[in-house]
């Protein structure tokens, strides 16, 4: 009678034993795809979920081929059944409030479109300009205050934070231009010239250069630093010069819009004449608004895309390619664009309206569809001022009102990355 140890059979560790290995599982373990694919192209949840399902259940999560030792274990008999097939998770749509979070009411305000009476600086106060006073309110405390002007100088028509916010520059009814030390509320700058027409609208270059628009049309840089502020001057509009803005990722352009219902585009880096070293000519005029155009904003994410809105006998917001001035869309809003403000993190732009309804519409870019609509003054609203956070919009309507409406997305504060934080061992 022989022992059991003569019946058991011996394999060698360096020998595969055939008997013993899976050879269905072998071919399919040879024979399939194992580099991702050279196109880019990714596969699909329902496919990845099958793959995954199949490793469990049938190839038992195995990895080699060869056999040593035991036989591999029996494929599964029962597979799990799903009453439904797999489908991607849908992105949760965010939820925009319909009401304002905090409203002001600000006594002072007028009632005068060409005006620019808002501002939110980088240092998270806003300044709102009423009829004799600025006043500002910090974000981050809630504090308030009022800023006093010297008297007889009119109504204040225009008011701008510098983009370091050292100064808040303040434009008055009788052509005077003012800087202001904001934690003082002393004038450290600023120019008087009875001669000039009022100024309307304001737009930084830098720290130090500051870009007027004046109601007889003219437009001027002035630099503060020097004896002769004067720099250059912009000839291109005939009436009123109502919105000023510099492209924000290059600084190059500036876009102007005015009472004769025109938009300029300027190119700061465009040769000058001979004959007249200190007069800018436009790059490109656009005439196709039939109203005032005070509504003028650059996208913040495309450096070559400009949005302008007309007044209240227009009610269209179009999209310009700045590169050669072709029109990209034209959207009939419905009612007088009185101001629009772009989301600095998302496609997405929003714009305030006149009468009937007095709304704010957020729309969705290149698609312009209405993303969301909210309402609240109970007259046009005027301005408009994103927060430097992201998130919360403030509009100023000639009800007196300042509202404040969380409508853009808010950005996710990310992290700094430490260093070395990808490595696991430092040699």
């Amino acid at each position: 009678m022989s022992s059991s140890r003569s019946r058991r059979v011996e394999y060698d560790r360096f020998i595969p034993f055939r008997s013993a290995m899976d050879m269905d599982y072998a071919r399919f373990a040879l024979t399939r795809p194992s580099r991702p694919q050279r196109d880019g192209s990714r596969e699909s949840p329902s496919s990845v979920a099958y793959q995954k399902l199949l490793d469990d259940c049938i190839l038992k999560n195995r990895s080699r081929i060869l056999a040593f030792k035991t036989a591999p274990e029996a494929p599964a008999s029962k597979l799990p059944q799903f009453d439904e097939p797999i489908r991607p998770q849908k992105k949760q749509q965010r939820r925009i409030p319909k009401e304002p979070e905090r409203v002001l009411v600000i006594r002072g305000l007028l009632d005068d479109n060409v005006l620019n009476l808002l501002d939110w600086g980088s240092n998270n106060v806003l300044a709102i300009g009423l009829e004799d006073a600025v006043y500002l309110w910090d974000a981050a405390n809630e504090s308030t205050k009022l800023l006093q002007p010297a008297e007889d100088r009119g109504p204040i028509t225009c008011i701008r934070w510098s983009p370091d916010c050292a100064v808040l520059a303040v434009a008055y009814g009788n052509s005077d231009l003012a800087l202001i030390d904001p934690a003082t509320g002393h004038v450290v700058d600023g120019m008087e010239d009875e001669n000039q027409a009022p100024v309307l609208s304001l737009a930084w270059r830098s720290n130090s250069i500051l870009t007027v628009g004046r109601f007889d049309g003219t437009v001027v840089d002035y630099d503060f630093r020097k004896d002769d502020m004067f720099i250059c001057f912009y000839n291109g509009h005939r009436r009123g010069v109502c919105s000023l803005k510099w492209s924000g990722l290059s600084g190059r352009y500036l876009a102007s819009g005015g009472h004769d219902k025109l938009v300029h585009i300027w190119d700061a880096c465009m040769p000058v004449s001979r004959h007249r070293p200190r007069q800018r000519q436009w790059l490109h005029r656009i005439s196709s608004h039939t109203s005032i155009v005070k509504a003028v904003d650059w996208c913040p994410t495309r450096s070559n895309l400009l949005a302008s809105g007309g007044g209240c006998n227009d009610h269209c917001v179009k999209f310009w390619n700045t590169i050669n001035g072709a029109c990209l869309n034209s959207i009939d809003a419905g009612s007088e664009v009185c101001a629009l403000l772009w989301d600095k993190n998302k496609s997405e732009l929003l714009t305030s309206h006149g009468s009937p309804n007095n709304q704010l519409t957020l729309w969705n870019y290149p698609s312009m569809t209405r993303v969301a609509e909210v309402s609240g003054h109970s007259s046009r609203v005027l301005s408009l001022a994103g927060s430097p956070l992201g998130g919360v919009v403030a509009s100023a309507a000639a009800d007196e009102t300042v509202r404040f409406w969380n409508i853009f997305e808010t950005p996710k504060i990310t992290k700094p990355e430490l260093p070395f934080a990808r490595f696991n061992v430092i040699r």
